[in-house]
């Protein structure tokens, strides 16, 4: 985690949940978390079965020159890239791991800059399958952005992080099948793994993605 509002967001979210998978999204208290909510964001599974900004960021918004409620998240990315995103929702909201992404964004006059997100599992009314909490931080900060608005992201880079309990090699393989073009193995096939430390914890590294298995940060 490169930027302070997204390890900030993580810490409160994972000692609010406790022993939960997810905190749930009524115990969410926006005071918490000043120093990182302009970047901060919720998502709600649309009627469409696709997951929409219900809330969003003043720094979210200025990026990409827009309101960003009610416009699609998946929308965003390029059409290479959503299935991959589609499937890391699904882990973060069916199997509870959190997903830390980077992408390279650009300007109709093709300007670019490198942008952190992380998306974790919220519950509401009990399940974990409609809301997400996230955070979605400019690495750098160029003078011409929220001048030149965003109009296209590429995925860079990903890692999936499970907090309690260790990934699954099911899970791992279709959200590294899912990638294209970033160095992941073909689908139906599992990438080997390579073992790695990342902010001191174990990990295993399938190309460019990581997997940090259990423990609090």
């Amino acid at each position: 985690m490169q930027k302070t509002s997204t390890k900030t967001l993580y810490d409160y979210w994972n000692a609010l949940r406790g022993s939960r998978s997810a905190p749930d999204r009524k115990d969410i208290d926006p005071t918490r978390i000043r120093s990182a909510l302009a970047n901060t964001f919720i998502l709600e599974l649309s009627e469409e079965n696709s997951f929409v900004f219900r809330l969003a960021g003043s720094h979210l918004c200025t990026a990409y020159c827009r309101e960003l409620k009610g416009r699609s998240f998946t929308g965003l990315w390029h059409e290479r890239d959503r299935d991959a995103l589609e499937t890391l929702i699904r882990a973060v909201t069916e199997d509870h791991a959190v997903a830390l992404v980077t992408f390279q964004a650009n300007t109709p006059i093709n300007t670019k800059v490198s942008f952190e997100t992380i998306l974790l599992p919220l519950r509401h009314n009990g399940s974990t399958q409609t809301r997400l909490l996230g955070a979605m931080t400019a690495l750098e900060d160029p003078y011409w952005l929220g001048v030149q608005p965003i109009v296209e992201q590429r995925i860079t880079g990903l890692r999936l992080i499970w907090p309690d309990d260790l990934a699954t090699s099911d899970v791992v393989r279709d959200v590294a099948a899912a990638v294209p073009g970033v160095g992941f193995a073909a689908p139906g096939h599992t990438p080997m793994p390579i073992t790695s430390t990342i902010f001191g914890n174990s990990a295993r590294r399938y190309a460019h993605l990581a997997v940090i298995d259990g423990g609090r940060h």
